[in-house]
C-alpha cells in the first residue's frame, strides 16, 4: 500500500486530481410529484434491442442513492471528461434527451433525482467521446440500466425479478454491475446483496470474471467527504457487510465509497448545497478503464506525446 498518511481515494489510478466542487445555482424546486421522473423505455418482451453496447446495471434498494450516482456520473462525463450524447438509431433517443436535460439542469440547482418507476427498466443509450487526444482512448457506447429499489427487494428469500429486469440479466450482453448500498443502511442489506450475487451465478455469470464494484453511497453521513485510509473503508465493509466482504475479497471485485457533496434536509426535502464530483470522477474512470483497458487520462504513446507537445 502506498503512503497511508495521504487521504485515500477510492479505486485510485495514480496521481489523478480530484474533481472540482461546484456551488449549486439555486434552491427552488417542488419535488413532491413523483411523476416528474421521465422513464426511458419499458421492456415489454424478452428481446433486447440494440445489444451492441456496454450495459451498466445498478443494483440497490429504495433510497440507496442509485439515481444520484447515475446523474452525477453522467454530469461528470459530460462536463469534464468529454462529450456525452444519446446514441442515434436507438428507440429511446428522444426520451434520453429529456431525462439527460432534467439531470443536468437539476444537479446544478441542488435538486436530487426522483425515484425510479417500479416494474420497468430505465434505459439510457449513450455515446461517450473522451476529450483525450490519444487514439487509445476511444469513444464507447454506454447503456445505463436503473431499476426501482422495490423491485430488488423481490429477490429476497428466493423470489424472482420482474420480467423487465430478468430480460436484461438473462441476455447475452456485456454487463457491468454497480452494487449500491448506503452508509446508514448497509448493515440491513448484507443478506440481500449476497442473494443478488447468488442470482447472478445462477444465471451463469462467473463472479471471478464479472465486472462489478461495490459502492457505499452517502458517505457524507459519516461526517466526512472522504476516507482517511484504505483500512477505514475496508473496516466499514467488514463490520457492516461481513458476508459481502467475503465475496468481494474472494473474487477480487472492486469497492469504493460515494458522495455527491453536502446534503441538507430543508422542509422535508434533501437538497445539495455543495456539489462534490470527486467520487463521480473516480467511479467514471473505473468504468471506462474496466471496459477499454485504458485510463481516461492516458498520456498517449511516445509519438502521440511528441505530437501533442508540438501542437500545444
Amino acid at each position: 500500500m502506498e503512503n497511508n498518511s495521504e487521504k485515500f481515494k477510492p479505486l485510485s489510478f495514480g496521481n489523478e486530481e480530484t474533481g472540482e466542487m461546484f456551488r449549486p445555482l439555486s434552491f427552488e424546486n417542488d419535488q413532491e410529484n413523483p411523476e416528474d421522473f421521465v422513464p426511458i423505455a419499458r421492456t415489454i418482451s424478452n428481446d433486447i434491442k440494440n445489444k451492441e453496447s456496454n450495459f451498466v446495471f445498478f443494483f440497490g434498494t429504495a433510497d440507496s442513492g442509485k439515481s444520484v450516482i447515475l446523474s452525477s456520473m453522467l454530469y461528470y462525463l459530460k462536463s469534464h471528461a468529454g462529450v456525452l450524447r444519446p446514441k442515434l438509431g436507438t428507440p429511446n433517443t428522444k426520451e434520453a434527451n429529456v431525462l439527460l436535460s432534467d439531470f443536468f439542469e437539476n444537479i446544478r440547482q441542488g435538486i436530487l433525482p426522483n425515484r425510479t418507476t417500479r416494474d420497468q427498466v430505465t434505459r439510457l443509450d449513450l455515446v461517450f467521446e473522451p476529450n483525450n487526444k490519444s487514439k487509445k482512448v476511444v469513444p464507447i457506447d454506454l447503456t445505463f440500466l436503473e431499476t426501482s429499489g422495490e423491485n430488488h427487494n423481490q429477490i429476497r428469500r428466493g423470489g424472482s425479478y420482474h420480467s423487465s429486469i430478468e430480460s436484461f440479466l438473462n441476455a447475452n450482453v456485456p454487463l457491468t454491475f454497480i452494487i449500491v448500498t448506503s452508509y446508514d443502511s448497509a448493515h440491513k442489506e448484507d443478506s440481500l446483496i449476497n442473494e443478488f450475487l447468488d442470482e447472478l451465478e445462477r444465471k451463469g455469470k462467473n463472479l471471478k470474471s464479472v465486472n462489478a464494484v461495490l459502492v457505499i453511497s452517502k458517505w457524507d453521513k459519516s461526517g466526512r467527504m472522504d476516507v482517511e485510509s484504505a483500512e477505514e473503508l475496508e473496516g466499514f465493509i467488514s463490520d457492516r457487510l461481513p458476508m459481502t466482504a467475503q465475496r468481494i475479497n474472494t473474487y477480487g471485485l472492486s469497492k469504493s465509497y460515494y458522495t455527491i457533496g453536502s446534503v441538507q434536509n430543508s422542509v422535508g426535502q434533501e437538497r445539495v448545497n455543495l456539489l462534490n464530483l470527486s467520487t463521480a470522477e473516480v467511479l467514471s474512470k473505473w468504468l471506462y478503464r474496466s471496459i477499454t483497458g485504458y485510463d481516461l487520462d492516458y498520456e498517449g504513446t511516445f509519438w502521440e506525446r511528441l505530437k501533442f507537445s508540438f501542437s500545444n
